[in-house]
């Protein structure tokens, strides 16, 4: 039987470092995107030197296309193409370097979502409050929604038929396979990383980053977090709350948790 971490491995376009001394997960948006442009640029400047120390993933609610805009809009600033990617709200799967989907990780969601888009997209029809974003995923459905006009009870029929709801920064709705998040599938990752929990940090700023921390891996939330995450602080006791926001906010996390030495 080939060992996980190789069969993952020979799904990838580029190699993983061997030995990281730390799994940085990352949100994008508001976390990794997120502070002043000169704090942006000395994070990822360290990203790059700490390539083969720091295994770094994106773990983000955009899809693939919309990622790929992100490295070349912030390529000015430093920003590298990390070692994996976790996309679509934990829906999709990806190398980091080639954008290319790894099999291993997305064909069980393909097979769970197969039967459920047409049902799904049927009860939210003309629903009031949401506009369909344009995404590339075929394993969620992402929405805009206005608050003030969507019925969230329209959330418990979805639940019913098999659905997993995400509402985020107050204005995006994702409905996703049951069971299917941001911190199942990072968990899912790490297991097929034989990767040490005691050696992954998270990080994130809204509602969708909630499964990730709830998965009790060490998490910083960032001192720009939306306030309906911020509530949710006192039930997450292994999450640190920055007071530095995005960039700054995360490296204000991993030396609260004792990783001042890959400054060195």
């Amino acid at each position: 039987m080939i060992p996980a971490r190789q069969l993952l491995q020979s799904q990838l376009s580029a190699p993983l470092p061997e030995h990281p001394e730390l799994v940085l997960v990352t949100d994008l948006d508001g976390t990794l995107l997120g502070g002043a442009s000169e704090e942006r640029r000395s994070f990822y400047r360290w990203l790059a030197e700490q390539r083969e120390r720091v295994l770094h993933v994106f773990c983000t609610g955009r899809d693939l296309e919309a990622i790929a805009d992100v490295l070349r809009e912030d390529e000015p600033l430093g920003l590298s193409a990390p070692h994996l990617v976790i996309g679509d709200v934990g829906c999709t799967v990806a190398c980091g370097a080639s954008l290319l989907p790894v099999p291993l990780a997305v064909d069980p969601i393909d097979a769970r979502w197969r039967d459920l888009e047409a049902p799904l997209a049927a009860l939210l029809q003309d629903q009031p409050g949401l506009k369909l974003q344009p995404c590339s995923s075929n394993r969620r459905l992402a929405y805009y929604v206005d608050l003030e006009l969507f019925d969230p009870g329209v959330i418990e029929q979805l639940e019913a038929a098999g659905a997993t709801c995400v509402l985020s920064d107050n204005r995006y709705f994702d409905v996703l396979p049951a069971g299917v998040n941001k911190g199942a599938t990072l968990l899912a990752l790490l297991e097929w990383l034989e990767a040490d929990h005691a050696a992954v940090v998270t990080a994130g700023d809204t509602l969708n980053d909630l499964a990730m921390f709830e998965t009790g891996l060490k998490g910083v939330m960032v001192g720009n977090a939306e306030p309906a995450l911020v509530a949710h602080l006192p039930s997450l006791p292994s999450v640190y709350r920055a007071q530095a926001a995005g960039c700054a906010g995360i490296a204000e996390g991993l030396r609260h948790f004792g990783f001042d030495h890959l400054w060195d």
